[in-house]
């Protein structure tokens, strides 16, 4: 199951600006005990969102719970590939999220706190941007 929205004004839109200026702002955990926080600018995919929530069910068994705090909300098109100039817009090809740093991605509830630091360090590996584990 992708993250997708289930309804949106305009099939198709502009990704608009890559994050790139820092904003400090404060973030609290409001679900669980420990998060997993971004600590650089990027975007993210629902592939990767996805890949990552399963990674850290799948090490919880069913001992805790996982909540995601990120959707994608911004549509990225894409041609196919050999297609001539012109012809309007491609379709869909991705949902994408942009991320700033201090962005809670996970929150983790029911692990202690190795097992908390051994599924974090897991589920980094399928982010292509740079995480902390907060408590």
């Amino acid at each position: 199951m992708l993250i997708s929205p289930r309804k949106f004004k305009y099939k198709k839109s502009q990704k608009g600006a890559i994050p790139n200026k820092l904003h400090s702002r404060y973030q609290p955990l409001c679900y669980g005990t420990f998060a997993i926080k971004s600590l650089s600018f990027g975007i993210l995919t629902s592939n990767q969102i996805e890949a990552a929530r399963k990674l850290i069910a799948k090490k919880l068994k069913k001992k805790g719970k996982v909540w995601i705090t990120i959707f994608t909300h911004t549509p990225k098109t894409k041609k196919p590939v050999e297609v001539r100039m012109g012809k309007g817009k491609g379709s869909v090809d991705v949902w994408i999220s942009k991320v700033r740093p201090g962005t809670i991605l996970y929150e983790i509830e029911g692990a202690s706190t190795a097992s908390a630091k051994e599924i974090f360090f897991e589920a980094t590996q399928k982010l292509p941007i740079k995480c902390k584990l907060c408590y």
